[in-house]
């Protein structure tokens, strides 16, 4: 019978009586068995219910037949949780087979059971599984190995794996002469020791060094078991990790990619325990074309190769220094793709490559999808503030861009802009009357918010700012709050350096802010902002037009000690979001690189420590400095200085120092310094 038309739905009733009748002793071979059953595991696929025939189906146990086995054991397990009543039968068959002369009956009735984590079946399991860990046939032991895993992952389970020294065994079978049998071996020690809360797995050099040794032998899901479990060796000595990776890296070359990505994780976690910066070179060189080999892989494969590369080169960008060519996008590339080669071409860009790549970006602001191209413009402004001597080129570039007049570049240009003037201060004012020229396309908050703040920042060079303010004060209620925020500061700055251009817009605008606004930070800025004007224009001008710190790519860099946490991740979801796994799944373990006196001295002043500390934060935190009282007069003049950290005050603006202001501006208003630079990072905790 066609496979197809066994996909029939097909009431219980009617399968038990074909079952039945299928008892025929003239059916040699168990043809009409088998053909019953097939009937009765399609249907159970469909989602029917196929619960009843239970007793009928641990009656089929008895028959020697591999493959009415199978059937059998997958019914077994599909429904031998629903009917625990029912169970206690089957247990016979299964210790019947468990002693089986045939090692696939062994070992399959030894998977089967320990799928079953119901204490009865646990139970009957302990012995069984004792002597399958010791069985002559590999099969058997390897199928073992992972069952004490399957049943540790069960409350009952746990229990009679601890009590029955389950692990123990498991520690034993390492030194087993079949690597297969190896692979699946660390591999229940490795789930073991994710799962449980006082087993932890941790292999010395001698285990290391056999585990090494059998990875040649072994399949490729057994060379990344092997692989993955290297995490747990921690050197004690730069010798002990530099044999180790130079060991491993052979597995550089293999053609699958989760090999690759395994050994480059490992190869990584070594380099934390080297000194030989000779060798360290080496490495990366090793590791360059492998990580470019994975782009030819199919799309899905590429992203999780783009997304661990992103990671990797922002630790180590020697990796592929020279390979910025590699990741320019391709025409039939899927957007995901796209973006993700995006973020990598802005890392790898330097001096010497970036007019290339700017050339890159400009063509790719020419396509039509519409976040690439947003995308492209931006990353153009990013590597304009990145790389100073190639920032004329990018404004060139960049308002090349905008003179095609499509409305979603032009706006995409203005916010990188800013940016570039806030990088570049007083470099660029002579294009800005070519950005007001765009003034009526612009209908994204951001894109205002940015055109705003120019007008604002430039109001004294701008001959008809209080105009164009003005305009964007019409529709003051109907935009957003980033909107309403970026004018309200702007028309403060125009009044501050154009007072009698100002001085009926700013009544306006600080009215509505204050008394027709639903948003409370607008609102507490406009009587902030009120207030500081009315009592001493002097002192709002000092804090409203005050130096901004020059912005810098250093935010876009990720904290080496998280890196070195994530980069222990390769090849795992946490690597694609970047994210810790215990952030996104429930039972997931955070990773730690471990101390070791091989550590050096690089990754351990960046160690981050299960209790969240890096090791270059656990000694005291700096004491911070009292705010002192400014030249100007406050009304109790006499009062305490107030530090930025707790402490009491009569002082009712005394915590403004904590409030955002717009810009990061805010120093200087009365009674209030900012926070010395580096006291956040030792309050993050």
């Amino acid at each position: 019978m066609a496979d197809a038309k066994l996909f029939t739905r097909g009431k219980a009733q009617e399968l038990r009586d074909e079952l039945r009748a299928a008892n025929d002793k003239r059916d040699k071979g168990f043809l009409r068995k088998k053909t019953a059953l097939k009937k009765i595991v399609a249907n159970m696929t469909m989602g029917n219910d196929m619960s009843p025939l239970f007793p009928d189906i641990v009656q089929c146990m008895q028959i020697q037949v591999l493959e009415i086995k199978k059937m059998v054991y997958l019914y077994l397990v599909n429904y031998g949780r629903l009917r625990p009543e029912e169970v206690n039968s089957a247990i016979g068959g299964f210790l019947s087979d468990c002693a089986d002369r045939n090692p696939l009956i062994r070992g399959l009735a030894i998977r089967t059971m320990s799928s079953i984590p119901l204490p009865p079946i646990v139970k009957a399991l302990i012995d069984p599984l004792r002597h399958a860990l010791q069985d002559q046939d590999p099969y058997v032991r390897k199928t073992a190995a992972i069952a004490v895993a399957k049943l540790y992952a069960s409350e009952p389970g746990r229990k009679v794996v601890e009590r029955e020294g389950f692990v123990g065994m498991l520690r034993d079978l390492l030194a087993d002469h079949n690597p297969t049998v190896v692979a699946n071996c660390v591999a229940a020690l490795v789930e073991i020791s994710d799962r449980g809360d006082d087993i932890v797995l941790k292999l010395n050099g001698n285990v290391a060094g056999k585990l090494v040794a059998a990875l040649g032998e072994c399949s490729e899901w057994g060379q990344i078991y092997i692989l993955d479990s290297l995490l747990s060796f921690i050197p004690q000595t730069h010798l002990e990790a530099e044999q180790l990776a130079e060991r491993i890296s052979v597995r550089l070359q293999h053609a699958n990619s989760a090999v690759v990505l395994t050994t480059i994780k490992v190869i990584l976690y070594l380099m934390n325990y080297m000194e030989d910066d000779v060798l360290i070179r080496v490495l990366e060189r090793k590791m360059g074309p492998p990580l470019v080999t994975l782009l030819s892989s199919g799309s899905e494969v590429q992203y999780v190769g783009l997304r661990n590369i992103l990671l990797i080169i922002q630790r180590r960008p020697a990796i592929l220094q020279n390979e910025v060519k590699v990741f320019f996008c391709k025409y039939n590339d899927p957007i995901y793709v796209k973006l993700a080669k995006l973020e990598i071409m802005y890392r790898l860009t330097r001096e010497e490559n970036v007019a290339e790549v700017l050339a890159e970006l400009k063509e790719y602001a020419s396509e039509v999808d519409v976040d690439f191209v947003r995308k492209a413009v931006r990353s153009i402004g990013r590597l304009a503030i990145k790389i100073s001597s190639a920032s004329d080129q990018c404004i060139q570039t960049l308002l090349g861009l905008m003179q095609t007049k499509i409305t979603y570049v032009v706006q995409e240009a203005i916010v990188v802009i800013k940016d570039i003037f806030r990088r570049y201060p007083n470099q660029y004012e002579s294009i800005i009357a070519t950005l007001c020229e765009n003034l009526d396309v612009l209908d994204e908050p951001e894109a205002k918010s940015a055109m705003i703040w120019i007008v604002g920042q430039y109001a004294d060079r701008i001959e008809n700012s209080d105009e164009l303010l003005e305009d964007f004060a019409f529709t003051f209620k109907e935009e957003p709050a980033e909107v309403q925020l970026a004018l309200l500061t702007a028309v403060v700055k125009l009044f501050i350096r154009r007072p009698t251009a100002a001085q009926e817009l700013l009544p306006k605008v600080l009215k509505l802010a204050t008394e027709e606004a639903e948003n409370p930070d607008l609102r507490d800025r406009g009587f902030m902002y009120w207030r500081l004007l009315t009592s001493n224009p002097a002192a709002a001008r000092d804090i409203v037009l005050s130096e901004k710190p020059v912005i810098s790519t250093e935010t876009d860099r990720m904290d080496k000690g998280m890196l070195d946490q994530l980069l222990l991740q390769t090849g795992t979801l946490g690597s694609i979001y970047h994210k810790n796994p215990n952030t996104f799944i429930r039972t997931a373990k955070a990773r730690y690189l471990p101390d070791s006196p091989a550590l050096n001295s690089s990754s351990k002043r960046h160690l981050i420590t299960p209790s969240g500390f890096a090791s270059s934060s656990l000694k005291a935190p700096p004491s911070v400095p009292a705010r002192p009282t400014t030249s100007v007069p406050a009304s109790n003049s006499d009062a305490s200085p107030l530090s930025p950290i707790g402490g009491s005050s009569d002082d009712p603006y005394g915590q403004l120092s904590d409030l955002e202001f717009v810009n990061g501006g805010g120093a200087g208003y009365q009674t209030d310094v900012p926070r010395p630079r580096g006291v956040e990072e030792d309050l993050l905790f």
